[in-house]
C-alpha cells in the first residue's frame, strides 16, 4: 500500500490525474532539458556565429576573395564533426558524458583561437578544423535521453532541437554587429568565449543524472542504415544543412549589394526577417502538435523550400522580393529543423536511440561541409547557380520524404 501511494504522489502531486502528471517533466529533467538546450544553443551559436557575414567580412584578409577557400572554411569543421561525432558518443558511453563535452569544448575553445589569430584564410581554414574534432553533439542528446523518461523525451529533445533554429537566428543578427565592432578577429573571441560558457554549463550546470539504460551503441551500424523512415530524415538534415551553407556563401554579398549595405548593418535585414518568419512559423508548429501531423508538415515545409529556392534567381535584381524570399526559407528552415530531431526520437526504437541519432548528427555535419564547399565552388559560375543546386536537391529531398511513414500518429 506505502508503494502505491509513494508512486501515486510522484507521478500526480495533486492525486487527481496520474496519467497527465506522468506526462509534465519533472524538477530534474525539467533543468536538465533546459541546461542541455542551453549548452546546445550556445555551441551551435559559436558555430553559426560566422555563416551570415564570412563571406563579406573575409575580404578583409588575405585569401578571402577566393570563393572556394571561403567554402571551405564555411564548411571545415562539418567534416572533422562528421569524423568525430560517433567516436566521442562512444566514449562518453564509456567515461562519462561531461568529461567528454568539456574536452569537446577545450578543443573549440582553441579552434576559436586559432581562428582569431589568424593572418590569412588558410589559419581559418585549420581553427574550424580543430573547432570541429570537439563534436559533441550525440553526447548531448544521450545526455539528453540519460535525463529523461520515454514518455516525455521527445519534448525534451525537441527543445534541442529547436535551440539550433534560434541560434541560427540569433547568430543572423548577432555576427554583423560583432564585425561591425570588434572586426573577424573579434567575431573570433566571441565565438570562443561562447565555447568557454558552454564549458561552464557542462562542469557545472547541467544536473548528475544516472546513465541511461540505452547507451549511444547498443546496435551496429547496420541496424540504423536497414531503417528506412530513419535514412531518409538522415538525408532530410544533411539537405537542409548543405541549403543553408551553401546558400549563405551567395545571401550576404547579395542583400548587401542589393540594399546597399556594409556587413556591419546587415543585421538590419536579418532582424525584421527573422522575427517575421517566426511569427508566422507559430501556426505551423502549432497545428503539427496539436492535429499530430508531422508527416504533412514536413513535406510541405520541404516543397515550401523548393518553390523559395527556385524562385531566388527570379528575384535577384529585386531587394524586396529576395527579403521576402529569405522571410519564406526560414519559416521552412525552423520548422524543419525542430521536426526532424523530434522524428529521429519518435521513429528510432528503443534498442538504438542513442546511435539513431548520433548518424542524425553526423549528416548534419557532413551537410555543413559539402554545403559550404559546393556553394564555395558553384558561386563562381553566379549565385543563380547556387540557389538553382539548393533547389533541386531540395526537390531531390520532398521526393524522398514522401516515403515516410512512421511517427506521424505517435503520441510521445
Amino acid at each position: 500500500m506505502s508503494n502505491f501511494n509513494a508512486t501515486r504522489d510522484i507521478s500526480s502531486p495533486d492525486g487527481k490525474d496520474p496519467g497527465r502528471a506522468k506526462l509534465r517533466l519533472t524538477p530534474v529533467e525539467r533543468k536538465s532539458s533546459i541546461a542541455l538546450a542551453l549548452l546546445f544553443a550556445s555551441r551551435m551559436l559559436g558555430l553559426f556565429l560566422l555563416t551570415p557575414i564570412f563571406a563579406v567580412a573575409a575580404l578583409s584578409i588575405p585569401g578571402g576573395n577566393d570563393a572556394a577557400k571561403v567554402g571551405l572554411a564555411l564548411g571545415a569543421y562539418g567534416l572533422t564533426q562528421a569524423i568525430m561525432q560517433i567516436p566521442l558518443g562512444m566514449a562518453s558511453d564509456r567515461y562519462g558524458r561531461r568529461p567528454i563535452i568539456v574536452l569537446g569544448m577545450v578543443l573549440f575553445i582553441i579552434g576559436g583561437v586559432i581562428c582569431a589569430l589568424a593572418n590569412d584564410i588558410n589559419w581559418i581554414i585549420a581553427g574550424r578544423v580543430v573547432q570541429g574534432v570537439g563534436a559533441v553533439s550525440a553526447a548531448i542528446t544521450a545526455w539528453v535521453a540519460d535525463a529523461t523518461r520515454p514518455e516525455v523525451r521527445t519534448r525534451a529533445m525537441a527543445m534541442v532541437g529547436g535551440s539550433i533554429g534560434l541560434s541560427f537566428a540569433v547568430s543572423l543578427v548577432l555576427s554583423p554587429l560583432l564585425v561591425g565592432e570588434f572586426g573577424l578577429s573579434g567575431l573570433f573571441w566571441a565565438i570562443s568565449l561562447l565555447g568557454f560558457v558552454c564549458l561552464l554549463i557542462a562542469a557545472f550546470v547541467v544536473p548528475d543524472v544516472p546513465r541511461g539504460e540505452a547507451p549511444i551503441v547498443q546496435a551496429t551500424a547496420r541496424d540504423v542504415l536497414a531503417h528506412t523512415d530513419l535514412l531518409r530524415l538522415n538525408f532530410g538534415v544533411f539537405c537542409l544543412h548543405f541549403i543553408l551553407m551553401a546558400i549563405f556563401i551567395v545571401a550576404p554579398g547579395l542583400l548587401a549589394r542589393l540594399g546597399g549595405y556594409d556587413s556591419a548593418r546587415l543585421w538590419e535585414i536579418y532582424l525584421p526577417v527573422i522575427l517575421l518568419s517566426f511569427v508566422l512559423m507559430v501556426p505551423a508548429v502549432f497545428y503539427t502538435e496539436t492535429r499530430r501531423a508531422h508527416k504533412v508538415a514536413l513535406e510541405v515545409a520541404v516543397a515550401g523550400l523548393v518553390v523559395v529556392l527556385a524562385l531566388f534567381p527570379l528575384a535577384s535584381d529585386g531587394f524586396m522580393a529576395t527579403v521576402a524570399l529569405f522571410v519564406g526559407f526560414f519559416i521552412a528552415f525552423n520548422i524543419l529543423e525542430a521536426l526532424q530531431p523530434s522524428l529521429v526520437s519518435r521513429v528510432a526504437p528503443p534498442a538504438y536511440k542513442g546511435l539513431a541519432l548520433g548518424f542524425y548528427n553526423t549528416a548534419q555535419s557532413l551537410g555543413v561541409f559539402a554545403g559550404g564547399v559546393v556553394g564555395g565552388l558553384l558561386v563562381s559560375h553566379g549565385a543563380s547557380k547556387v540557389f538553382l543546386a539548393a533547389a533541386a536537391l531540395a526537390f531531390v529531398w520532398f521526393l524522398t520524404a514522401r516515403g515516410f511513414q512512421a511517427g506521424q500518429n505517435n503520441p510521445a
